[in-house]
């Protein structure tokens, strides 16, 4: 039997993916951490990812190989550069769950829509765009789309209020890419209405990401 750490900053996704993990790793083990003070956190810095962050995030990632995770996958896509800085320093594989997603986009596409429903989800999700293009060496253009109080909707316990706010997030940067990715894993609870909505291809992170975590533990074997 293999493990699977998962490292979460909100509650809303936890579920979704013991679900995909159940389905696609039968009989595999999955531990969950999370804590939801991360965003906050950066959200109360200026958007700004700080020391005291990046230290707890580490911390975490340790842990994680302290009980003998195989993987380690980080489900929030505001941390995705964080990640890339402690892998250095950690023996097992850190997987971003949006990077699956993110070279779909761009091998499919030449303008990308990048929708988020957190200011601080934005860049580094942008980053990751360029940077996935930049190894395939192909040019691509970015549209930014903001929900603006989509994500706060959610935690206050208003899921219909959050999937209206993004819908419209969604129309409004539809005719100006090929393509909408939903930059949160919160968001993909909504990838087939904004698709018939918009009438575009629309990606989301969670199945793309579980699976490259599985293509690695098969790996490993």
């Amino acid at each position: 039997m293999k493990t699977v750490a998962a490292i979460y900053t909100t509650h809303s996704i936890i579920e979704p993916i013991k679900a995909i993990f159940s389905e696609l790793m039968p009989g595999q083990r999955l531990i969950n951490i999370l804590d939801d003070s991360l965003i906050p956190d950066v959200i109360a810095a200026g958007n700004n990812i700080t020391t005291d962050v990046r230290r707890r995030l580490f911390a975490y990632c340790r842990a994680c190989e302290d009980m003998g995770a195989d993987v380690i996958l980080s489900t929030c896509s505001s941390m995705g550069d964080i990640v890339e800085q402690i892998q250095p320093f950690v023996k097992v594989p850190i997987l971003r769950i949006d990077e699956p997603m993110v070279r779909q986009a761009v091998e499919m596409a030449s303008s990308i829509a990048v929708l988020a429903t957190a200011e601080t989800t934005i860049v580094p999700t942008c980053g990751l765009v360029r940077s996935v293009a930049g190894k395939l060496g192909k040019p691509v253009s970015i549209v930014e789309g903001l929900a603006k109080g989509a994500l706060q909707a959610l935690s206050e316990g208003k899921p219909e209020v959050h999937d209206n706010i993004l819908l419209q997030a969604a129309l409004a940067v539809a005719d100006k890419a090929e393509v909408i990715v939903l930059a949160q894993g919160s968001m993909a609870r909504m990838q087939e209405a904004i698709a018939k909505a918009t009438g575009k291809p629309v990606l989301s992170s969670l199945r793309p990401g579980l699976i490259a975590v599985r293509t690695v533990l098969e790996n490993t074997r």
